[in-house]
């Protein structure tokens, strides 16, 4: 082979290095969530290429694959840098096992009430359309939604039970502190007490003994 004819194949090996690699940059840029939050957790599925319920080792393997086409330092597609950080967090909320059951189950529920909302059976053809897909998609995107805005009031009502509790405490240490202000109140003045006790005795007495006097002095 000449050297014109390998670089001409070099040539074409770059272009079609060149095209895999812009084709699954596009699959993971492209892949932008519309309900960002939410949809974002949908689409870790999506960005990796990957169907729900794989097994970790396929994860990891597809997540591999993809990194080394669409990193940053094999690449100088601008839009790499943003791309590969999609994939490296659609990696890790799917490697993490609670976030990963967690989708699962949304995606299947999401599937379910389809099924039962179109009174199919597990058999139905309509189940393997790309309608029925995509219509999965958006409910469990619904799902989704409806999971955060009940762990949200969930949220929102114990912190509003936490409140009561907090107020409820602050409430009994304001009355115990009352009570130990009472209490240390009437143990100053006790002194004070009994100097007014001793002196309305002695104030009793000296009536009474003018009353014994005046009276003896009527007698005689």
């Amino acid at each position: 082979m000449s050297s014109d004819e390998q670089d001409a194949l070099d040539a074409l090996e770059r272009e079609a290095s060149d095209f895999v690699k812009t084709r699954e940059l596009s699959t993971v840029y492209l892949s932008v969530p519309f309900f960002r939050l939410i949809v974002n957790v949908w689409n870790r599925y999506a960005v990796l290429d990957l169907q729900p319920g794989v097994t970790e080792s396929d994860i990891k393997v597809q997540y591999r694959k993809k990194s080394l086409l669409i990193h940053p330092d094999k690449t100088k597609n601008p839009a790499a840098p943003d791309a590969f950080d999609r994939l490296k967090k659609a990696h890790s909320t799917l490697m993490e096992e609670k976030s990963r059951t967690y989708l699962d189950e949304c995606i299947a529920d999401a599937r379910r009430l389809l099924i039962r909302e179109h009174k199919y059976t597990l058999d139905s053809p309509e189940l393997k359309t790309e309608e029925f897909k995509k219509e999965w998609r958006q409910k469990t995107v619904h799902v989704l939604l409806d999971e955060e805005a009940r762990r949200r009031r969930q949220a929102k009502a114990k912190l509003q039970e936490e409140g009561r509790e907090r107020r409820k405490e602050e409430e009994e240490i304001e009355e115990r502190k009352r009570k130990r202000d009472q209490d240390k109140a009437w143990e100053d003045s006790r002194d004070e007490r009994i100097s007014s006790w001793r002196d309305w005795q002695k104030g009793k007495k000296s009536e009474g003994d003018k009353k014994k006097k005046k009276k003896m002095k009527v007698l005689g």
